[in-house]
């Protein structure tokens, strides 16, 4: 029987408690039911739509999405990435920060900009309070009662378009990466697929659509941050069949001004600190000049044994 991603129902806990922790520590992503509460399906669809309509907007208006912090704007398809483009919102959950994005945007009526502006700040705050009611039962998985930091920590979001072409076919989408951030909650294109993902154990597995579920990826800061308990999946996208695949990647990232490290009581003599405490700032700077995608980054964090 082919692997599946785990899937948690945010509304049975402590019942997947069990379940959450062993798709962390194994998988290092799992899907998601039952967060309606949270985050409405109407207001996914009216995310989605507001993403492709963005999309489709002039090259020269698209770039005026520029970065807040390095890699956080506009991406066009390159080299390295020939079959994707993207926005990025840093800190989604902010409602200056929406208006900032929303304004430099502003090339359709105000009247649809305003309601564009509306959506994306009730998605964020949205995403935001669901990131954060994951982290807490990561946190409560892990034995740490106190994850009130996460609080403060920003929310990111990338909206990805993948034009998918006959001549595309077998490429890569997006090249082999782990995430830099805690976690990402994707809402997922509903019919195209072609995300893989590498468990711990190293097997390789494709991730089907799975219409009506969110996604959720852990990152390099959920590794350090869980002294190594969490693992930061590797994932790519990649091209399986003719379309244009859109997603809504919504990164827990980071401390803004405190440094990353785990709670002391995730470090015992059995196991010990695994990473010196480091600023966000700093590790980004190291995986985004050095093109360090795969975990790497870390590596000049680890303390060796």
């Amino acid at each position: 029987m082919a692997d599946s991603i785990p899937v948690i129902d945010l509304q049975d806990f402590p019942g997947n408690m069990k379940k959450l922790m062993k798709a962390s520590e194994d998988w290092g992503c799992f899907r998601i039911v039952n967060f309606e509460s949270i985050l409405p399906k109407s207001l996914m669809d009216e995310m989605k739509a507001v993403v492709i309509s963005l999309l489709e907007l002039p090259y020269e208006i698209k770039q005026r999405n520029v970065d807040v912090i390095d890699g956080s704007g506009y991406r066009f398809p390159d080299r390295i990435n020939p079959i994707h483009e993207g926005f990025g919102l840093y800190d989604a959950a902010s409602s200056e920060a929406v208006d900032t994005f929303c304004h430099l945007l502003g090339a359709t009526p105000q009247q649809r900009i305003d309601t564009i502006r509306e959506i994306i700040k009730r998605y964020g705050r949205a995403m935001h309070e669901l990131g954060m009611a994951i982290g807490r039962k990561l946190g409560e998985g892990l034995g740490v009662t106190d994850v009130s930091s996460f609080e403060k920590w920003p929310t990111q979001f990338r909206m990805h378009k993948y034009p998918f072409t006959p001549e595309s076919i077998g490429s890569d989408g997006l090249l082999p990466h782990t995430d830099n951030s805690f976690l990402a909650i994707v809402q997922d294109d509903e019919q195209l697929g072609g995300l893989e993902v590498t468990k711990r154990s190293g097997k390789l597995v494709q991730v089907e659509p799975c219409p009506g579920t969110l996604l959720v990826n852990l990152g390099d800061i959920a590794t350090v941050w869980s002294n190594g308990r969490l693992y930061n999946v590797k994932h790519r996208v990649v091209c399986k069949e003719v379309g244009i695949r859109v997603s809504i990647a919504s990164f827990l990232l980071g401390p803004k001004e405190e440094v990353v490290e785990a709670p002391s009581t995730l470090v015992t003599s059995e196991n010990p600190r695994m990473y010196v405490p480091f600023t966000f700032e700093d590790y980004w700077k190291s995986k985004f000049y050095k093109c360090l995608d795969c975990g790497e980054a870390l590596d000049p964090f680890r303390i060796e044994a």
